[in-house]
């Protein structure tokens, strides 16, 4: 008995050992047996708390002490034992006698040849084993073998397993470019091991991730993973792992290319997080990512509903930082004018959904309706019905309030109809209507312009021409550009301001006039040269 040791592993298994035998190699055991030998209690006891792999593992350290070495150490068992050894200190033998931790160091340097599943469930186990695993570097030798068994497709693109994403209800669209890895082949044969590593933890997630972007890999195919993972695991898990799951995601895919990332997939995110109250720091990576691909939103996308308690139906506050980061990332974009143009027709429906809102603040829609810049929008027609329905819901507001509104509004870029309605809508302050035929009038005069005497068409703006102008004017006045002064309600504006009205719609008809004898004479010497000269283009106004 005075060579018996009783070993406590983690409260769960007691062993009795020799002590001479397990301290010659142990330099832990060795410490505590002296510390246990002082108390004198028989035999001496030692606890060993937070022990890697449990009693299963310390059976096989004492069978390795025993048996002077003679223990198999397997693809099964090196991270645990590497782990063990590490523990009780077994770093220190002597050179000549069998060391444990050489053994599986050298166990483990074949670790990228062993068979997948050994080596998955070696990740499985460095879960287990932290931190040991990764102050040892286990952990990072089963993420590099794991790697680099994705990297490498079998013959025939069959998997190296027999799961597959084929026996789940998940597909994947094959829209991504080949990988740097020599990951070729069908889109199944890239993503056969998606499936086998739903299991993971979070963090092994996120570095088995890092590592694959690290070593080239297609990041089409790292981003469909990470959202793969998170549709597979995200239902029924605790709100602690969730967050810890959409941190790890938002982590690696924050580090993708923009092309590379689905936007149904970041938006999908934002839902969850939504009820999770991520910290500021994962909430604003978020945002900037969805700021990036914001050119491919949807309107449905936007409508996020308001934070509880705020009284507004939609988070019109969020809207507006995915506007500031997709403003901020777009300078080095080739294509960003096609973009901008995509997200300002995208907010102009956002508008036009918000703005029934009774809560919305009249700032806030100012903020909303000017986040853009100027080239974003060609026609500011859905703008102003957007600004139209805003006016008729919030029917309290001052003619100033109206005007700061208004500022956003370009007339230039009013269809003529538009600009007809507003001079005869009386939801519009005086001054906008004023301001809106002011606009028109310098419109109708740079369409025609003397050069030497000949008539010199000048391009029309974008509102009155292509696409805007089809979509703006309904044609029923032939192409003429008629503006009406009639109709405005100016009871309550000084007869200055009537005066105005008046001599800018008489303006307008003389201008309409001049170009109608201008056509006349046009018409006259294309008939004197017998229809030798070449046709000039004609301004709208006067065809």
């Amino acid at each position: 008995m005075s060579c018996v040791l009783e070993v406590d592993v983690n409260g769960e298994e007691v062993f009795f050992v020799d002590k001479d035998v397990l301290a010659r190699v142990c330099g832990r055991i060795k410490n505590l047996v002296v510390a246990a030998s002082a108390a004198a209690r028989r035999p001496p006891r030692v606890v060993l708390h937070g022990f890697p792999g449990g009693g299963e593992a310390f059976e096989l350290v004492a069978r390795f002490c025993y048996a002077n070495g003679g223990v198999a150490v397997t693809a099964a068992n090196a991270c645990e034992l590497r782990c063990a050894a590490e523990f009780l200190d077994m770093a220190a033998a002597a050179s000549t006698a069998p060391s444990l931790v050489r053994m599986t160091e050298k166990a483990l340097e074949e670790m990228p040849r062993w068979p997948w599943h050994s080596v998955v469930d070696a990740m499985k186990q460095c879960q287990r084993l932290l931190p040991l695993a990764d102050s040892t570097g286990v952990f990072d030798r089963a993420v590099a073998a794991l790697v680099s068994h994705m990297a490498v497709p079998s013959a025939g693109d069959a998997t190296p397993t027999s799961s597959s994403p084929e026996s789940t209800a998940f597909r994947f669209s094959c829209d991504t470019k080949s990988s740097n890895l020599s990951l070729r082949g069908s889109c199944i044969s890239r993503t056969w091991w998606f499936e086998d590593l739903v299991a993971l933890s979070p963090g092994t997630v996120e570095r088995v991730a890092t590592e694959l972007v690290a070593r080239g890999t297609d990041h089409g195919v790292v981003s469909r993973f990470l959202f793969y993972y998170l549709k597979c695991r995200i239902a029924g898990a605790s709100s602690e792992d969730k967050k810890a799951m959409l941190e790890a995601s938002i982590a690696v895919i924050s580090g993708l290319d923009r092309s590379a990332v689905s936007c149904k997939g970041l938006f999908g995110i934002l839902r969850i997080s939504a009820s999770l109250k991520l910290a500021d720091a994962w909430q604003e990576r978020l945002v900037a990512m969805v700021g990036r691909k914001l050119d491919q939103a949807t309107l449905d996308n936007l409508l996020v509903p308001a934070p509880s308690g705020t009284g507004s139906l939609y988070d019109v506050s969020l809207v507006l930082r995915f506007l500031e980061a997709f403003i901020r990332g777009g300078d080095a974009v080739r294509d960003e004018r096609t973009r901008l143009e995509k997200v300002g027709r995208l907010v102009d429906l956002y508008l036009a959904e918000v703005a029934p809102d009774p809560s919305l603040r009249p700032a806030k829609f100012v903020e909303l309706a000017t986040a853009l810049p100027a080239a974003a929008r060609d026609c500011h027609d859905t703008l102003y019905r957007a600004i139209d329905v805003y006016f008729q819901v919030h029917a309290r507001l001052t003619d100033d309030d109206k005007m700061k509104i208004c500022r956003g509004l370009s007339y230039e870029k009013l269809s003529p109809e538009c600009c007809k309605h507003l001079a005869r809508n009386a939801s519009f302050p005086t001054r906008a209507a004023v301001q809106a035929l002011a606009s028109q009038h310098t419109v109708l005069k740079s369409l025609v312009l003397r050069d030497s005497g000949e008539l010199k068409p000048v391009s029309s703006p974008p509102s009155a021409t292509g696409k805007h102008r089809s979509s703006c004017d309904d044609g029923e006045n032939d192409g003429q550009i008629i503006l009406y002064a009639a109709r405005l309600d100016l009871s309550l504006e000084n007869q200055n301001l009537r005066s105005l009205l008046e001599r800018m719609h008489w303006r307008v008809m003389e201008l309409e006039k001049v170009c109608s004898r201008m056509k006349t004479q046009m018409t006259k010497m294309k008939a004197k040269r017998g229809g030798s000269c070449t046709a000039r283009s004609l301004p709208r106004m006067c065809s």
